[in-house]
Order: C-alpha cells, then structure tokens, then sequence
C-alpha cells in the first residue's frame, strides 16, 4: 500500500498523522513507527483507523480495510456501512443511542471519512419499534427545545450538554417520525432536521468530527424526507465548514456547491448569502482568487438586499458580522492577514453577549492574524478584550485556536502585553 501510495515512511506517518488529528484522541507516530509496521507491529485501534484512512483516501479506495494492510479487522469500526443507505430515522436513532451512552469503540475510533461525502440516500432498514404519532403541538416543542440548546451551544460551546440533546433526540424525536404520517410529517422531520443539524454542529465544535459528519448527513437526509431545500442546502453548508476547516478543500468546494444547486437560486436571501459566502470561502481554499472576490461581491449584495430579520431563523441566521468573519476566512485562505484581521474584529465587536462562544473563536482568529501581519502588539490587545470569554468555554475549536495562537506567538513571549495576554490563555 505504502508503494501504491508513492510515500516514503516519512510521508505515510505524516498521513496518518494528519487524520488522526481529526480524531478526539489524536496518535502520532514517525518513520521508525512504519518500519515497525512492516517488521510485523500491529498499531493499536485509534492507529490502525487513522492509517486505513489514510490510504483509503490517498488511494480512491473507500472499500479499503484493516484486512487489506494485513491487520487483524475490526468489524465494528470498519464495516463498510454507506450512511446516505438505509432508513434515515433508524440511523438517527441509532447514532443517537451510541452518543448519548458515549459509545467510544463507535464514536471515537473511527475517523472523519472522505468516502461519505458522496452518496445517494435509499431504503432498507427495518425501524425501531418505538412510534408515536404527533401533531403541531410536538412540532412546535421539538423547536422550542432546538432552540434552547442552541442558546447553551453559542454561549457555552458545542461540549457542553451534547448528550443530552442526544438523548432528546432518541427518546422524544425519533419515535415520532416513526409514528407520524399525513399533514404532519415534513413539518416533523423538518423539526428533527434542524435539531440533528444541532447536534452535528455541537459536535463538530467539540472535535467529535466522524459523529458530526453522520450526524450532518442524518440531518440532509431529514430535509430531503421533508422535502426541504433549505433545510438541506444548510446541511451541506455545514458539511462545507467542517471540510473546510479539516483541510478537506476540494471536497469543501464540491460541498459548497452542492449547497447552492440545492437551492436553486431560490430561497431566502439571508439563506442564499450563507450559501454564497461559503463558496467563497471554499474557492478562496482552493487558490481561486478572482472566484473568491467574485462570490463575495455577490454575498454581500444578497445581504443587503435581505428583507427578512436576522432573528427569523436560527439556521442561516446570516448577519452582516456573520460576513464580516467569512470575509476575513476568505483572506486567511489567500494569505492577506493585515486584512483578515481586521475582518474578523469588526466581527468580533459585533457580536452579542450571548454569543460567547462565537466571540472567542473569532477574537482568537483574530490575534492569530495580527501575529501573522506582524501586529504582535494589535494580537496582545485583541485576546486581553476578550477577558472572560474563553474560560467558560467547551470548544474543541476555540481550543486548538488557543494553541495555535500561543505557538504563533512564541518568539515575542518577551512582549510585556503578549506575555500578559499568554497568563490569561492559560489561566483560561
């Protein structure tokens, strides 16, 4: 595999690496760690997934197993399971069961996988027996409640009370799917849409990156069994992001893409600047300067010509902020930092109280682009405004934002206000 793969040991370490890092429990290992491999050494689980990978994606081989690099097979781990196949309630419900037990063997030691970004969703599974039928009244609750866990999410971070949203999820929502049919059904499924595209995010934001990407493509499963294009374009944004921010970028952009043909040009303006904003960001990734400046031109004229409020809903909720902070991801991506960074304070400053969470991740960006642009200075003010913010935050994000800031940083440590700024990240 490593000679079909042309890598040196070196570079499959470097590989293996680099999916493991998408992984909540990170492994490394070097070119003496392969050579190992090859004399016989079986890795333990979290490297034997982060290596089969590695090489499914190097390689276009999804089908790609343990059995394959000669390593005993775990079938739990590694089945090939297609989750755009099969009953979209039972695999929600079942990804719910395993999140809220905190299934590790499940959750935790498969990685983000390539192979799931495409597929075509169809029939099979047989359901849980739980059913209930509902009505208005339980679309109305399920919504109430997607929107206070979304309060706690922006305020406190995606690791504070995901389990419970699964629970929720599995005890209260999934029955009912089941259960229901006629006049009710796509307002219910577009309800469980929403509060999965929840439960994706918050777990995209606590680093849990394989149970995020089921959990997104649950959600644009629901949409589509609600026939909502929105719902679904939201969902495919979202699966933009998270490829976004792994390094995924062509992927990214086929996402963002995607998202946009689900619209149709049609929808919501706020909606279709979401959309918009994040192709630009994607091509921005992809090296396509002219695209980028182009989308974003665009973005920003559909924002401005939005009419409905930005509190109408809370999924492509797209406010001028909003693009403020997309306009200065685009800039990172190219490589204008000065400008990047005063993008994303502008974001920053406008941010509401409640938005905690959103407030530390950008200021974050933001000192990081300032130490980038050589305003080392600009970087120590901006994390010492954010003062409390970050301490009460549970964000896999905000984290790794926080130590790439602090190793940016570390040749000015003796900087009286980067050394101030440094205590404060660490008492955080």
């Amino acid at each position: 595999m490593i000679e079909q793969a042309g890598w040196t040991h070196a570079a499959t370490a470097e590989h293996v690496n680099a999916v493991a890092a998408e992984t909540p429990d990170p492994v490394y290992y070097d070119r003496s760690a392969i050579g190992h491999w090859l004399n016989g050494t079986i890795p333990r689980t979290e490297g034997i997934n982060a290596a089969v990978e590695a090489f499914r994606r190097r390689l276009n081989r999804p089908d790609l197993t343990p059995g394959d690099l000669g390593w005993p097979d775990t079938s739990i781990t590694w089945s090939t399971d297609d989750p755009w196949q099969g009953d979209p309630v039972a695999r929600l419900a079942a990804l719910g069961e395993d999140d809220m037990l905190n299934r590790r063997a499940v959750l935790t030691a498969s990685a983000f996988t390539l192979a799931a970004l495409t597929g075509l969703s169809a029939g099979g599974e047989e359901p849980p027996p739980r059913t209930r039928r509902g009505g208005a009244a339980d679309v109305g609750r399920i919504r109430s409640t997607t929107r206070a866990f979304a309060d706690l999410d922006d305020q406190y971070g995606g690791g504070h009370a995901r389990p419970a949203v699964a629970a929720y999820l599995v005890r209260d929502v999934t029955p009912l799917l089941h259960g229901t049919s006629g006049r009710a059904r796509p307002d219910l499924f577009r309800a469980a849409a929403e509060l999965t595209y929840l439960a994706a995010y918050m777990a995209m934001d606590a680093g849990q990156h394989a149970l995020a990407q089921r959990y997104y493509i649950s959600s644009v499963r629901l949409a589509e069994e609600a026939g909502d294009l929105t719902l679904r374009a939201t969902g495919l944004r979202s699966m933009a992001v998270q490829a976004t921010e792994l390094g995924h970028d062509r992927e990214a952009l086929a996402l963002s893409e995607a998202a946009a043909s689900s619209l149709r040009g049609y929808g919501p303006l706020r909606t279709l600047a979401w959309v918009t904003g994040m192709q630009a960001e994607a091509q921005a990734a992809n090296g396509s300067r002219w695209d980028a400046f182009t989308l974003l031109r665009h973005t920003e004229k559909q924002l401005e010509r939005a009419d409905s409020l930005p509190e109408s809903e809370w999924t492509g909720n797209y406010r001028r902020e909003s693009f403020e902070h997309q306009t200065g991801l685009a800039l990172t991506q190219l490589g204008d930092h000065a400008t990047a960074a005063r993008h994303y304070a502008a974001s920053m400053d406008a941010r509401r109280p409640v938005e905690g969470r959103t407030r530390a991740l950008i200021g974050l960006r933001a000192a990081h682009a300032y130490v980038l642009a050589k305003d080392i200075e600009q970087a120590a003010v901006t994390v010492l405004n954010l003062g409390g913010d970050i301490g009460a935050i549970s964000s896999a994000r905000v984290r790794n934002q926080l130590r790439e800031l602090r190793a940016a940083w570390q040749p000015y440590r003796a900087n009286k206000l980067v050394a101030e700024a440094d205590r404060l990240l660490v008492a955080g």
